[in-house]
C-alpha cells in the first residue's frame, strides 16, 4: 500500500544519507583520563571501551555551489556490533533500525519501509567503523590529518571501489569522536555533531527491533 501523501521529489531524503549519519555515536570524556595523542589511537581506544552509547545529533548536508544546505536533527542509540536506532525528528520524521542482520529505513510521511541486509548495507561505510567490529583497518586506509578546530582528525578512505563515500574524516577530542565529515561521489559533504551523549547505557533489546506499521509499503532490497 502506498502513502496517501508524498512530498516533492526535490527534497533529499535523510534516510538516503543515513549510513553517513549512523557512525557519529560519541561518548562524554571521563575526568582524569589521558587521551591518546593520535586520532587513530583514540579511535582504537573508543572501540575497545565502548559497547553502547546514546545521545542527540545534528546533521548538515552541503552540495555544490549555490545549493541550500539541508539540516536535520534527532537522536540515536547503538550497541556494537551491528545494532543501532537512528531517529530523524526534524524537519521530517524518519527511522533507521539495525538488528544485527537487517537494516530498516522507515519514512513516516510516505508510510514506506525499505529493508536491507546488514552485510550489504554497512561494509565500507562510516557505520562499519563505529557500529561494526574493531577491525576497521581491513575495510579502510586510515591516515592522521592533524589538529583542526580543536580536534584531532583522521581520514578513512574505503578500500572497496563500490563504496558511495570517497573519504570519511573523524575528529576526536579527549579520546572520543566529536565530529564527522563524509564526502561522497556526487559532490556532497555531510557534517555531523553530537550532544547529550551517554556512554555504555543500559539498552533494552527491544530498541533494535522494528515491525513495519500497519499498511506500510515494504520494499526488500537484495
Amino acid at each position: 500500500m502506498t502513502a496517501a501523501r508524498r512530498r516533492p521529489m526535490l527534497r533529499p531524503s535523510p534516510t538516503r544519507r543515513a549510513l553517513a549519519a549512523l557512525p557519529l555515536l560519541a561518548v562524554l570524556p571521563s575526568a582524569g583520563r589521558a587521551a591518546p595523542a593520535g586520532a587513530i589511537d583514540q579511535l582504537r581506544a573508543f572501540l575497545s571501551q565502548t559497547r553502547a552509547a546514546s545521545g542527540e545529533f545534528t546533521q548538515r548536508v552541503a552540495g555544490g555551489k549555490g545549493a541550500v544546505p539541508q539540516v536535520s536533527s534527532g537522536r540515536f542509540v547503538f550497541q556494537r556490533p551491528g545494532r543501532f536506532r537512528w531517529v530523524y525528528e526534524k524537519p521530517y520524521e524518519q527511522v533507521l533500525v539495525a538488528d544485527g542482520e537487517r537494516l530498516y529505513l522507515y519514512d513516516k510521511d510516505l508510510n514506506q519501509v525499505t529493508v536491507k541486509r546488514i552485510a550489504a548495507a554497512l561494509p565500507a561505510s562510516p557505520a562499519a567503523i563505529l557500529f561494526g567490529t574493531d577491525d576497521f583497518e581491513r575495510e579502510f586506509t586510515v591516515t592522521e590529518l592533524g589538529e583542526r578546530d580543536g580536534l584531532a582528525w583522521l581520514e578513512a578512505r574505503p578500500r572497496a571501489k563500490e563504496s558511495q563515500f570517497e573519504r570519511i574524516a573523524i575528529g576526536f577530542r579527549d579520546g572520543l569522536p566529536a565530529a564527522l565529515e563524509l564526502a561522497d561521489g556526487f559532490g556532497q559533504t555531510t557534517h555531523l555533531r553530537l550532544a547529550r551523549v551517554q556512554r555504555n547505557p543500559k539498552v533494552d533489546a527491544q530498541t533494535f527491533r522494528f515491525t513495519p506499521p500497519p499498511g506500510a509499503e515494504v520494499l526488500q532490497e537484495r
